[in-house]
């Protein structure tokens, strides 16, 4: 994508704050989630729902960025191309993280046989409202900045943890993912994109209030992993044994 220079630094200094201050809050919320970046042993069944929900979640924003695209074809030719540019880079992402999931005995047809979350429902019901009634896709551009920038600060640190037990190679899509995304720098690219659609302190709030938004529906989704795989495992043992969550 582009090279040209980052926009409103001064409003992206205060977003990445949040944004900080978000990454703290998730591990008291969503606690489990933790044993990812830190943990000497990885909860195999808990670590194949994320990654699931994680190609699931992929796949639908792809449809949603169709409609970014076909908004900025309306509104700004010269950003739909930016937009389509880093939709393409995006959009077959997915294959990177089933090639993982495929090595720890997770095929295709059970991948995309999997209901999605709940949040991931509302969280892709909340892009269409957005454009809908507020008449821009700022919600899911500003849903792309908030995960390209808590990526690229959590994601390396997890993958060094998930591969001391899972192996560096069934973690190789998502490193792939990763690296891309870096080396990119799509957080770069999605900010500029960002602030063609804020031109207001009206834009401004709106967009602090996506952030708070995406993150309690990110949180939903850890929690909601939890609860499924937690359950599973307690439905499948014998009586009187206890899940091994803690």
């Amino acid at each position: 994508m582009s090279d040209s220079a980052i926009l409103r630094p001064d409003l992206r200094e205060k977003v990445d704050a949040k944004l900080n201050a978000f990454i703290v809050d998730f591990y008291a919320e969503a606690p489990y989630a933790q044993h990812f970046l830190n943990g000497t042993d990885i909860d195999l069944p808990y670590y194949k729902r994320h990654t699931i929900e994680t190609i699931l979640r992929i796949r639908r924003k792809r449809t949603i960025d169709a409609h970014a695209i076909r908004y900025f074809t309306l509104h700004d030719p010269e950003t739909a191309k930016e937009w389509a540019a880093y939709t393409d880079d995006e959009m077959l992402h997915d294959q990177l993280f089933l090639a993982d999931l495929e090595k720890v005995g997770v095929p295709a047809d059970e991948v995309y046989g999997t209901d999605p979350f709940l949040a991931t429902k509302l969280l892709n019901g909340y892009f269409l409202y957005c454009l809908e009634f507020e008449g821009t896709p700022l919600a899911a551009i500003t849903s792309s900045y908030f995960l390209e920038y808590t990526t690229r600060l959590t994601q390396p640190d997890w993958l060094d943890n998930l591969e001391k037990t899972l192996g560096e190679d069934n973690v190789q899509g998502a490193r792939t993912h990763v690296n891309y995304d870096i080396d990119e720098d799509h957080t770069g690219d999605v900010w500029n994109v960002l602030m063609t659609l804020v031109k207001t302190e009206e834009d401004e709030a709106r967009l602090m209030t996506h952030l708070d938004h995406l993150y309690k529906l990110f949180v939903m989704y850890f929690v909601e992993a939890f609860d499924a795989t937690s359950k599973a495992v307690a439905a499948a043992e014998p009586a009187g044994v206890g899940a091994a969550h803690v």
